[in-house]
């Protein structure tokens, strides 16, 4: 065997490991819970990430690597002859640090203005990472009675940035990465 082979012979499995190790750790996470409701003046989302926490993951937290989750919305007008029409498009992330000097975790949420949650435990700090409760999406004056309407959400975990270089030593940290598939709520308003 030549020792391009040998080495080719190593490096396919590895390469096709590395590949296919980020596909069965994306399969964990889904969406469940989720539930479109309004008030008198708004149309409301609920929903929860399940599988989304890894031991790896966990472990990465609690080291002072800073997680983000986004959670991607989209509202649609359905049409019977044309396109759907889009009416709101929303990105809502949250983000996670934990400090070893306080032992607490704070979240910091894109649509709270500011104003970070404080947890002492990586449940409670989990719970509030993958949850959305009540997230006004659009106020119903800009919805017409009688209208087919499509709600889509996903959730995703964004790429972890480590400092300097690190990431070509830790490769295996893009293996956490992970995509939920789009979920679709369809409804008359």
């Amino acid at each position: 065997m030549t020792p391009f082979l040998k080495k080719t012979s190593v490096l396919i499995p590895l390469f096709l490991l590395i590949l296919f190790a980020n596909q069965v750790f994306a399969e964990d996470a889904r969406l469940k819970n989720i539930i479109v409701t309004n008030t008198r003046d708004d149309l409301l989302i609920y929903l929860t990430v399940e599988g989304a926490f890894t031991e790896d993951m966990q472990t990465a937290i609690l080291s002072g690597v800073a997680t983000t989750f986004s959670f991607y919305i989209d509202l649609n007008r359905v049409r019977s002859l044309w396109m759907d029409k889009g009416l709101v498009s929303l990105k809502i992330t949250h983000t996670i640090k934990y400090d070893n000097l306080k032992n607490e975790f704070t979240i910091q949420r894109s649509r709270e203005d500011g104003k970070p949650v404080t947890v002492k435990t990586i449940e409670e700090a989990e719970k509030v990472m993958t949850e959305i409760n009540s997230l006004k999406v659009v106020p119903l004056d800009r919805l017409v009675k009688g209208n087919r309407y499509q709600i889509r959400t996903k959730a995703q975990l964004s790429k972890v940035r480590l400092p300097l270089y690190l990431h070509y030593i830790l490769f295996f940290v893009s293996m956490w990465d992970f995509e939920t598939d789009w979920y679709t709520i369809d409804f008359i308003y």
